[in-house]
């Protein structure tokens, strides 16, 4: 009988050893990134002053009026009723780690964190928890949500004297890296940006991040500008009566509201006739307005682009289109294969070679919350719409604009 040789057969072993590799990572829980210190438990609320109460915001809009107003239209408001956040949880196993972010105070949670199976702690041991409160539950990333830490009120100016005794957080920026910034150093949860991105994409486009391997993470939250952005600054009253003191608005406002994407988009459609004769549109996009990627967050979200030259009926003659997203392969290995975003101060330019018989041009972009393939995989049913337009003009062109000199 011939043997095989010794290194076809340790060749055969690697290949037997790499594909069961492959088998168990397209098979496996896919924990696309790090469970850090930061938010592996819920927000611990013992221990907190008497003059706090139960911490619903009701209470804490008695005095902080203007906030109270602020937040309760806001989707930090929402972040435990969002139909779309309860199908998706659901969808995904109801992990209890989901909701240290969108109840992230333990007496909302029904349940305590006692400890973790696992040393990547996705697999919490739970008990009841005889503190919950179901009202506070339903507030979502309430006023403690930001403001409580080690049972400390924190504010934007210490004032031991108040009420409650407030201390000065050193950055408010901070506050906002627990949950919208998920770091780790594990080489096989994200490759470069976390699910959210959004700091490394600020980095980046300020020249201060380089390369594309490896986990990122933050070094300076001041460098972020997140609440410069989303809190715009007012001058009122802190409290009811009180003198004018700088304060932000408590509206955090992003991409679900058109007008704040609106103002991070500066679109300009015109058309020209080409040295040919021809006549052309075009469409130039820029990200004025947004330090990181526009769209940013989570990578569902994406901007669609329609260029269209219609005849006297409406009939589409000539049409281009383009998406504006980031893809990502995420088995067996999470890789950022492409983006095609928009990064702060850039441009892009679509171009449309219009027909003689056209009548009418007109460009169109979208924004879209959820990709359309995550919607039917999950069997999300929105009530309410889940893309908006940003931009939308149309230009007629009738006979006299199309002639051209000879």
């Amino acid at each position: 009988m011939r043997k095989w040789p010794g290194s076809r057969i340790l060749l055969l072993v690697a290949l037997a050893v790499f594909a069961t590799f492959l088998a168990w990572r397209f098979l496996r829980p896919m924990n696309i990134f790090v469970v850090s210190e930061a938010f592996e438990r819920p927000i611990d609320t013992r221990g907190i002053s008497p003059a706090l109460g139960t911490l619903r915001a009701e209470e804490c809009g008695a005095c902080h009026q203007d906030a109270y107003q602020e937040w309760k239209s806001t989707i930090h408001a929402r972040a435990w009723t969002d139909p779309y956040y309860q199908v998706d949880w659901v969808f995904d196993g109801r992990q209890q780690l989901c909701n240290n972010c969108h109840i992230p105070l333990d007496r909302q949670q029904e349940v305590r964190v006692l400890g973790f199976r696992d040393r990547d702690k996705w697999e919490p041991v739970l008990a009841p928890n005889p503190d919950f409160d179901p009202a506070l539950k339903q507030e979502g990333v309430t006023c403690a949500g930001c403001h409580l830490l080690e049972g400390r009120i924190l504010g934007p100016r210490g004032s031991p004297n108040a009420p409650h005794p407030v201390e000065k957080f050193s950055d408010p920026n901070a506050l906002c890296m627990r949950c919208h910034v998920v770091q780790g150093e594990r080489w096989d949860t994200f490759y470069r940006l976390p699910p959210c991105g959004t700091i490394a994409e600020i980095e980046a486009g300020q020249g201060r991040l380089e390369g594309r391997s490896g986990e990122y993470s933050v070094r300076s939250p001041a460098a972020a500008g997140c609440v410069q952005c989303h809190m715009p600054a007012l001058e009122p009253p802190l409290v009811e009566g009180g003198r004018a003191r700088f304060v932000r608005r408590h509206t955090w406002r992003g991409g679900h509201d058109p007008e704040t994407v609106r103002s991070a988009l500066t679109a300009a459609f015109s058309d020209s006739i080409a040295s040919g004769g021809g006549r052309i549109a075009e469409l130039v996009l820029t990200n004025t307005g947004a330090a990181h990627f526009l769209p940013t967050g989570t990578p569902d979200r994406h901007l669609t682009v329609r260029l269209r030259a219609l005849d006297a009926g409406g009939r589409v003659l000539r049409e281009t289109t383009d998406t504006l997203e980031r893809t990502i392969m995420w088995r067996p290995f999470i890789v950022d294969l492409w983006d095609t975003r928009l990064a702060w101060g850039k441009r892009r330019l679509y171009t449309l070679d219009v027909p003689a018989r056209a009548e009418t041009i007109e460009a169109q972009v979208r924004y879209h919350l959820l990709a359309e393939s995550r919607r039917k995989r999950i069997g999300y049913e929105p009530t309410e719409p889940i893309s908006y337009i940003v931009f939308d003009q149309r230009r007629d062109i009738g006979p006299q604009q199309r002639k051209t000199t000879p």
